[in-house]
């Protein structure tokens, strides 16, 4: 959407394409599947922060669907999704315990990279253009209170994944781990 209309870039709160809705149309439907997922294979309790962050995705994609507004800022948060391959990449190099750690390590700097690249620094970006332009009640008070609430998820992320990956003496209960796997989420 971004790359066919980077003029969009230029209007976060008004621009438009049918690209970026159909984009966040799809999305909320994935965010909706996924939480039903997570729900109706009993795994509500290890993946209550995904729920949170879907319950916000979706709520706030929803507002912009039937507004119409601030769409290109949809687009922009949905850049975060490039990162998750390389925690995919991550979490499966982890549970399969992948005899080969240069794996593992080329893929920790590379996963570092795409998470501040698209992340951090959207989430930063967008942060910043609706404190410092977005009036801030109705629909903007709402997507505005949606983002601090990412901007501290994300952060609390990051961290987890600095700690994992690159301070490990510094992880808690690092020997606590779930038959499952479910406390990948902390790792």
């Amino acid at each position: 959407s971004l790359w066919h209309n980077p003029e969009l870039l230029s209007d976060v709160q008004d621009g438009y394409s049918v690209s970026g809705h159909l984009l966040v149309c799809f999305s909320s439907g994935y965010f909706i599947h996924d939480s039903l997922d997570i729900i109706f294979s009993h795994q509500s309790r290890s993946s209550w922060e995904y729920l949170v962050h879907h319950a916000m995705a979706i709520s706030a994609f929803l507002s912009l669907i039937i507004t119409g507004r601030f769409l290109v800022a949809a687009v922009l948060l949905l850049l975060v999704e490039v990162s998750n391959i390389f925690l995919t990449i991550r979490m499966l190099l982890k549970m399969s315990n992948v005899p080969s750690p240069a794996l593992y390590e080329a893929n920790k700097y590379i996963n570092l990279v795409m998470y501040f690249a698209f992340r951090l620094a959207p989430q930063a970006y967008l942060t910043w253009y609706f404190l410092r332009y977005v009036e801030v009640q109705g629909q903007g008070a709402f997507l505005t209170a949606n983002l601090l609430l990412l901007d501290a998820m994300i952060l609390m992320y990051f961290s987890r994944l600095l700690r994992s990956d690159f301070f490990p003496s510094l992880r808690k209960g690092s020997a606590e781990r779930d038959v499952d796997g479910e406390k990948f989420l902390i790792d």
